[in-house]
């Protein structure tokens, strides 16, 4: 994904693919009533969490976390509330007694490569969890998430990297412990802020998808491919977390190289567990099971009274939108609901998201998007 491999590319390294045989999914479209409405403008936005109120904490480019808070009468104030220097948003949570919570991803390019505004100023260190609290200068490193995978390395690991880094989605629980999505540890990880503690909740297998068609010649290293339809087992990219209205942790999937789409899973977790399975060939074993399957490269994940939401980078996949494919920078939001055996699933704002980067839920549904550039956060009716 370019600039878009972001660290999910650097996490391209760790971006590995899954299996197919799918179950049915019944989808629908909105038919556009949830068009999205722009709040605030935002470069290069991602991390998205919903207070409720008309307030929300977002991140952008550069490391930038802010409070927007929307009024009735006039346009919503943007109120910065720090800084941590990042090639690549991090990603944002609110705690309990007003601790946010902030994580940065897998290390960013060279300084020389960096963007105009990061250069000469020290990074703050790669796959870490943060804390932040009103009047603090700055954020405090918390835990340091790479240090505890080079002790946990993936036993499915494709890539020749099983004590790779890359945290990606966080989300703040109410008894003070906090839950990380790896992506390129292929794995959910639980963290206890005071005690500086880490824990492995599950692991996510990989599937075996095949080659899509409809690529173009790619050069090494990632080229060139094998003929369309030839299987390749790839890993999961633990991108996102949320915690569901049942109290279940859930987690999504990017799907890494070569990113075929509808290959990207949801996973129900039971709370409290440790060292679960995610595995396609069992997804209804264990205390990890499949919750719904057949998307696309997911970035975000967010949970409201009507279900779970999955947020796509690209409907046709971040490989796609790497590769300049037309039509690639779209996005998709879906509401997933259980009834019965089966999945129902309702694409909300339908053509109308551009490689959105992230998504929660309070009194309204908030996108942040495009990823890359000028951007905003958006509320959707």
């Amino acid at each position: 994904m370019g600039k878009a491999a972001i660290r999910i590319g650097t996490t391209v390294a760790a971006l590995a693919l899954a299996a197919i045989g799918a179950p049915a999914v019944a989808r629908q479209q909105d038919g556009g009533r949830a068009a999205p409405k722009t709040v605030v403008p935002l470069m290069g936005p991602r991390g998205v969490d919903a207070l409720g109120d008309g307030r929300t904490l977002v991140t952008e480019s550069g490391g930038n976390f802010s409070l927007v808070v929307e009024r009735r009468h006039g346009p919503a104030r943007v109120v910065p509330l720090g800084n941590l220097p990042s090639e690549f948003p991090p990603a944002i949570a609110k705690g309990p007694h007003g601790v946010i919570y902030l994580l940065t991803g897998a290390s960013g390019p060279p300084p020389e490569q960096r963007q105009p505004a990061l250069r000469g100023r020290a990074a703050a260190p790669p796959a870490t969890l943060f804390k932040w609290k009103r009047g603090w200068p700055a954020p405090k490193p918390v835990v340091d998430i790479g240090a505890y995978q080079k002790t946990d390395p993936d036993p499915w690991d494709q890539e020749n990297l099983p004590t790779d880094s890359n945290p990606f989605g966080v989300v703040a629980l109410d008894d003070g412990t906090v839950l990380v999505s790896d992506a390129a540890g292929n794995d959910l990880l639980r963290v206890w802020p005071k005690k500086r503690k880490i824990k492995t909740v599950a692991r996510l297998v990989p599937r075996t998808v095949p080659v899509p068609a409809g690529l173009p010649d790619v050069p090494p290293p990632m080229g060139p491919l094998p003929p369309a339809g030839t299987p390749i087992v790839s890993e999961a990219v633990a991108t996102s977390v949320t915690v569901g209205a049942d109290g279940y942790w859930y987690v999504g999937e990017l799907r890494g190289f070569p990113a075929t789409p509808g290959t990207s899973q949801v996973w129900r977790i039971k709370p409290g567990s440790k060292n679960a399975t995610c595995d396609p060939l069992h997804p209804r074993k264990g205390a990890c099971t499949r919750y719904a399957d057949g998307f696309t490269s997911i970035t975000d994940l967010a949970a409201g009274p009507k279900g779970i939401y999955a947020l796509e980078l690209s409907k046709k996949s971040w490989f796609a939108f790497e590769l300049g494919l037309p039509g690639a920078q779209e996005g998709g939001l879906f509401l997933i609901r259980h009834r019965g055996a089966t999945p129902r699933v309702r694409e909300l704002a339908a053509g109308r998201l551009v490689n959105p980067g992230g998504v929660d839920v309070s009194d309204h549904v908030y996108v942040a998007g495009p990823l890359f550039g000028p951007g905003a956060l958006l509320r959707l009716r």
